[in-house]
């Protein structure tokens, strides 16, 4: 159950961030929604100031601890990077979690409340990735941020839907405590459209950010799927998070039917956790996964088995009404099986929020995705007043993607508010970089423009 990436030593760390070429205009910057200035954190390694990279990266990303170990770092910064052509790219995710921890683990405060408030209230719907990204900036920029969460804490799926081999939940719960540092107020077990209704927020505050994420997991739809052993991949994981190991619930054979990296995640877990049995079965072929192949790769690692064009028909149970397993047909060959289980659980993604955003807004425009309609460099919606981001918006995405889009939102509300376009807080430029000091190591010279 220890994270598979471990943390990088203090030497590894200062040995990477030397093969840093330290790029002019950056590709890992371009590549990261919320563009933090991965060559300027990486120099500040590389010479020794780790909590001066923590702020430059905790600056543009609040969320930078549990991006580092969750985002798919292979496909943004990481895959953007000049090295990657011939080389090793820079390990740019276990640099920034090597920055972020740092901090954590010696009580640095690297981000300061402002001391000037602006008087003005913003009400936010919901405490998941994106209403922390959009509270912290708001915070930031001198505005009373309230977050209303109706769970029992704040942090969203990163507290209780990652698998617990990429994150623990006391990484979420960290970044949750230094949002709250800032000044923002955070409101749980409040289930806004029962315990509050929109009409109320829209009277008691200046603007309302809406970032209530997807619901409940969907269900297959077919016969006998509604009793014991069935149950949601999230549910499974969230278990992890919230109890002893020892109680949580482990079949002898663990079935897992999803393509996306939620259903890799619960199959990986079960396996992980000592299933004997552990597979994944998926309705289209393998290259149709919206699962990223290194995490395929990670659950294969784990031995986890993998069938395809598996197209689920029956939920098998016996005489007593137990789980015995699921019935599927061959998507090509139309031939019939049944794989044997006695743990079935459901990663085929999760149904969008409408109901709920109509209850509470009913003029608010939502397309045929059942998403919120916004302007994607602003949040705006429809509705004065409100803005929205994250998976609500945006129909499910990265973690990084929801801060970005609570960020962006956040800069649109400050302008509505005060007139004035929001000035992000300044980072430190690369203009000047110096060479290490002697003996720190091998030293990479600055590329020179549009390198």
């Amino acid at each position: 159950m220890e994270e598979i990436h471990a943390p990088l030593s203090d030497q590894a760390a200062l040995a990477e961030s030397q093969r840093c070429l330290y790029c002019y205009d950056a590709p890992c910057i371009h590549a990261c929604p919320t563009g933090i200035d991965v060559p300027t954190f990486i120099k500040k390694i590389a010479t020794g100031e780790v909590a001066s990279a923590a702020k430059t990266i905790l600056t543009a990303n609040i969320l930078g601890a549990s991006c580092a170990r969750v985002c798919p770092t292979e496909v943004l910064c990481e895959g953007a990077c000049v090295l990657g052509h011939d080389h090793e790219p820079i390990p740019i995710g276990l640099l920034q979690r090597h920055a972020t921890d740092f901090v954590t683990a010696h009580g640095i405060s690297v981000l300061k409340r402002p001391t000037e408030k602006s008087g003005f209230r913003v009400a936010i719907i919901g405490g998941g990735p994106a209403g922390l990204g959009c509270a912290a900036e708001l915070a930031q920029l001198g505005h009373h941020a309230v977050i209303f969460e109706k769970e029992s804490n704040a942090g969203g799926l990163n507290t209780r839907g990652v698998a617990y081999y990429k994150m623990k939940p006391r990484v979420s719960l960290d970044e949750v405590r230094l949002v709250e540092s800032l000044g923002v107020e955070i409101q749980t077990g409040v289930n806004v459209g029962e315990d509050l209704t929109g009409e109320e927020l829209l009277s008691e505050y200046d603007a309302v950010f809406v970032a209530i994420g997807l619901g409940s997991e969907s269900h297959l739809g077919i016969a006998s799927e509604y009793g014991p052993g069935v149950r949601s991949a999230l549910d499974f994981i969230r278990d992890i998070h919230e109890m002893p190991l020892e109680e949580v619930e482990i079949g002898k054979s663990v079935l897992v039917i999803g393509g996306g990296n939620t259903a890799i995640d619960a199959v990986s877990q079960a396996k992980r956790l000592g299933a004997p049995s552990a597979t994944l079965a998926y309705r289209r072929k393998e290259v149709d996964m919206s699962a990223y192949t290194f995490e395929v790769a990670l659950a294969r690692a784990a031995e986890c088995r993998m069938v395809f064009e598996a197209k689920p028909v029956e939920v098998v149970r016996d005489v007593e009404g137990n789980l015995a397993g699921v019935k599927f047909i061959h998507s090509s060959s139309g031939k019939e099986w049944i794989e044997p289980c006695d743990q079935l659980l459901l990663a085929i993604g999760q149904p969008k929020q409408d109901s709920l955003l109509k209850k509470l807004f009913p003029a608010l425009e939502i397309d045929a995705r059942g998403c919120v309609t916004t302007d994607p460099l602003t949040g705006r919606t429809s509705l004065p007043k409100i803005f929205s981001g994250g998976d609500c918006a945006n129909g499910g995405k990265e973690v990084v993607n929801a801060v970005g889009e609570g960020k962006k939102a956040a800069m649109e509300i400050h302008r509505m508010l005060t007139g004035k376009p929001a000035t992000p807080t300044k980072q430190s430029s690369r203009q000047g970089i110096t060479r290490p000091p002697s003996g720190a190591g091998l030293w990479n010279p600055i590329r020179p423009p549009n390198h």
